[in-house]
């Protein structure tokens, strides 16, 4: 046999919006060709299905295989919030191993000690040890002396640091974005500003710096303005979102249901619609889960002792599929936010479909229609907030470098 042949799929070409119908030949880990099969190789059917670059998932919070395996994700980069946190060589390796070979986890070092936000980790030996970026984790770092070290550090080892956006000392104990709902419900609240602040603080020291900042989720219309207008500079800036924030307002916060406890909290409704616009105009760079599966004993608890976070790897492809139904972005644009520029900002050789690249592939079934259930997840938890959501697409098979799996 000689690699194997694709055949009959609609595959999704860097520059061609929609797709079109072509074979691929794969040989050993990588793409061989695009646009012709060899006839001594193995055939693969993919008839019907669209055969896309695998997902990276950039930024989740647990190694949860089978979720990554249903949701179409060949990578992710892990968030060094662990226990112990990933702040030293050890465990950075260890977490590089973890997935392999079927599936890659690129961890990203911890910005600071213990996650501590104020004593610099040793982030040389952890790129070394096998860290793509740097992160800040759940948190701001408050120091801005701190955090411009942290930066300059970050620009002379060429690595991105992504940061969570919001200031501590705004937002405090709050678990809601302020507004009617959260008046409603009595939850603490903080309003949104929270946000933009601390953009607006980290865009002047990346500007200072130099540095490739990664701001992981921008959910308001402010912050994303913030954003545009640094991109319009020529700032090395990329953002991120996650589909609750595109799918979500903070009205799901109804019922004190915890599933809908998020960090960042969820936005009104005018914010959530600008995080859509900010999509289709190409502002946010990225689309991740923000997986973080959490147990009964993290959410079934009064709405402001609950932890924060959604179990999403194996909804994030479904979810945003419907982007492309409404008409906000083509497909090729979607994985471009699902899988090229999060490859892009990691430096790997993958998130797209060409010639040389890793033979990461998803094949879609995009109308197979199923129910999100949080009983039935495959994830460690099923804490999401689209629980009993009927959605539609659906991996039928996955191949990573240039293995079936």
């Amino acid at each position: 046999m000689s690699g194997i042949n694709i055949l009959g799929g609609r595959v999704i070409l860097p520059g061609k919006s929609d797709g079109e119908i072509a074979h691929l030949h794969v040989s050993g880990e990588r793409i061989a060709y695009v646009g012709k099969a060899d006839p001594l190789g193995e055939r693969v059917d993919a008839d019907g299905l669209i055969v896309a670059p695998g997902i990276i998932d950039l930024g989740v919070f647990a190694t949860d295989k089978p979720a990554f395996r249903f949701g179409g994700i060949t990578r992710a980069a892990l968030m060094p919030d662990q226990s112990p946190a990933h702040d030293d060589p050890a465990t950075i390796r260890f977490a590089g191993r973890k997935g392999k070979p079927d599936f890659w986890v690129h961890p990203l070092a911890a910005a600071t000690k213990e996650m501590d936000g104020q004593h610099i980790a040793e982030i040389a030996l952890m790129k070394e040890a096998g860290a793509l970026g740097v992160a800040t984790g759940r948190r701001w770092i408050a120091d801005s002396g701190v955090m411009l070290r942290l930066l300059r550090y970050c620009e002379m080892l060429d690595l991105p640091l992504f940061v969570h956006s919001e200031d501590g000392g705004v937002t405090g104990h709050a678990v809601a974005t302020t507004g009617l709902n959260a008046t409603l419900l009595g939850l603490p609240s903080a309003p949104p500003v929270a946000e933009a602040l601390s953009i607006q603080r980290d865009l002047s020291l990346a500007a200072e710096s130099g540095a490739h900042v990664h701001f992981r989720q921008v959910t308001t219309a402010a912050g994303l303005d913030l954003i545009r207008r640094a991109k319009d500079k020529g700032l090395r800036i990329s953002c991120g979102i996650t589909p609750a924030h595109l799918f979500l307002s903070d009205t799901a916060l109804s019922g004190f249901r915890t599933f809908a406890r998020l960090s960042p909290p969820l936005r009104c409704e005018d914010d959530r619609l600008a995080c859509i616009a900010a999509v289709a105009d190409g502002t946010i760079d990225v689309i991740a889960s923000g997986h973080d599966p959490r147990g009964p004993e993290d959410k079934r608890l009064p709405f402001a002792d609950a932890a924060p976070g959604m179990a999403g790897a194996e909804t994030l492809l479904a979810l945003t599929l419907n982007l492309v139904r409404d008409g906000h972005v083509s497909l090729g644009r979607l994985f471009e936010l699902l899988s090229t520029n999060p490859a892009r900002i990691l430096k790997v050789n993958a998130g797209s479909v060409e010639t040389g690249r890793e033979a990461d592939l998803i094949f879609i079934d995009p109308d197979a229609p199923w129910q999100v259930d949080s009983n039935r997840m495959t994830a460690l938890a099923g804490n999401t907030p689209f629980d009993k959501l009927p959605v539609q697409g659906r991996v039928r098979k996955i191949m990573k470098g240039g293995k079936i799996i």
